[in-house]
């Protein structure tokens, strides 16, 4: 129609912030020549289904049914830990705290530096304000309040390890972000200087402050958009410093390749691992807590060493197994294997030398919810088949 203005234009315009930016130039470049990358897409390490076959009408029937939305609730306030300023500024004893900000969020403090996983301090993990999965607890600090980080690290772009309000606050820090491959675009876009990015595919290292981070492999997937191009890498991360070692899962399903991560960087002092949103949905791409176990042995050559942290569960409602289940079920996992596990409140501190917190804080929090692992145990709640996911995955990552 003379004088009307052409349609891409006017899409580009409605394209939510959140959405972020796509690879170009010579990132896009650097992508293509990734020993990863291959058919126009970022490869897994081993076969990995993201998109199961079925029905979403049938999955979503499921999903906001009522008895199912209770059972992935908790029936009174989280207990969110009342971190002080004066604990996170006086120095870790033995040289390494944990710090578990709820879901994979994390803040580690390792040999006199600070470095902060996954970082989301947002009320929804979507790239709308009004839908998508909401916060179940406050956040326990708020991020003005961390004080100094050094590296903030991100294993992939899903709306639930990379916020857009959270990182744009810290854009305005000096902090360093470390990426994988093709995520420094989104970071690029919101703000972040490209002098402050290290953008790494698997395998690559960088150095800061005095500590060394490496991209590790994981087995997930990435996007954020209507169109997912796969053209950002998903990743797990090992950070060293002096004296101590530390890995975080990022979003992963269970694969051979721990085994090769721990013989080449391990053991570890601590390991932060994803145990929530599992399904059969998804089994490839998530863990369960028996796997989560598994993974944190096989990164540690197969010996009971180092703390095991679980990740990914406790603050979002992303699949359909009951709120506390992953928590009941890694102590269960972990007792069976003779493996320290900690269960912190979201916000408490602890040393994985010293002390770690073991109280089953859910069980209050949960008692008018059915507990299936008290009563001859059942397997994760699950739909009787298997439905498709879009990009936006109902506006929040499962």
């Amino acid at each position: 129609m003379t004088g009307s203005r052409p349609l891409r234009p006017r899409l580009r315009a409605l394209r939510p912030e959140a959405f972020g930016a796509d690879p170009s130039g010579a990132r896009l470049e650097r992508i293509r020549r990734s020993p990863n990358f291959a058919d126009g897409v970022f490869q897994n390490p081993v076969g990995a289904r993201n998109r199961p076959s079925g029905s979403m009408a049938e999955f979503a029937k499921i999903y906001f049914h009522r008895e199912q939305r209770i059972r992935r609730a908790p029936a009174a306030p989280i207990p969110v830990y009342p971190t002080t300023l004066a604990e996170l500024a006086k120095p870790p004893v033995s040289g390494l705290r944990l710090t578990w900000m709820g879901h994979s969020s994390v803040l580690a403090e390792i040999d006199g530096r600070r470095v902060l996983f996954d970082p989301v301090w947002g009320q929804r993990c979507s790239p709308f304000p009004f839908a998508g999965p909401k916060r179940l607890h406050p956040v326990p600090v708020p991020l003005a309040s961390l004080g100094t980080v050094d590296v903030v690290v991100i294993s992939h772009d899903h709306y639930d390890h990379l916020d857009l309000p959270t990182i744009k606050a810290l854009a305005g820090t000096d902090t360093v972000f470390a990426v994988p491959l093709g995520v420094g675009a989104h970071l690029e876009h919101w703000g972040v200087p490209a002098d402050r990015l290290r953008e790494l595919d698997w395998n690559e290292s960088t150095k800061v402050a005095g500590l060394t981070l490496t991209a590790t492999p994981a087995r997930h997937f990435c996007g954020r958009g209507l169109r997912n191009q796969q053209h950002t890498l998903w990743a797990s991360w090992v950070v060293a410093g002096d004296e101590h070692r530390i890995y975080h899962s990022g979003d992963t399903g269970y694969f051979p390749g721990f085994r090769e991560i721990g013989a080449e960087h391990g053991p570890f002092d601590a390991t932060m691992i994803q145990i929530g949103a599992y399904s059969e949905y998804w089994p490839d791409i998530h863990m369960t807590p028996e796997e989560g176990i598994r993974a944190h042995l096989d990164l540690q050559g197969g010996a009971p060493h180092g703390v095991f942290l679980p990740i990914h569960w406790g603050t979002f409602n992303l699949a359909l197994h009951p709120w506390a289940e992953p928590g009941e079920w890694t102590v269960d996992a972990a007792v069976g294997a003779g493996q320290a596990v900690a269960v912190p409140r979201p916000g408490e501190p602890f040393e994985p030398g010293g002390a770690v917190p073991v109280d089953p804080w859910w069980r209050p929090v949960a008692e008018s919810i059915a507990h299936p692992w008290r009563d001859g145990g059942v397997q994760p709640a699950a739909a009787p088949e298997a439905a498709p996911r879009s990009d936006l995955d109902l506006a929040g990552e499962r």
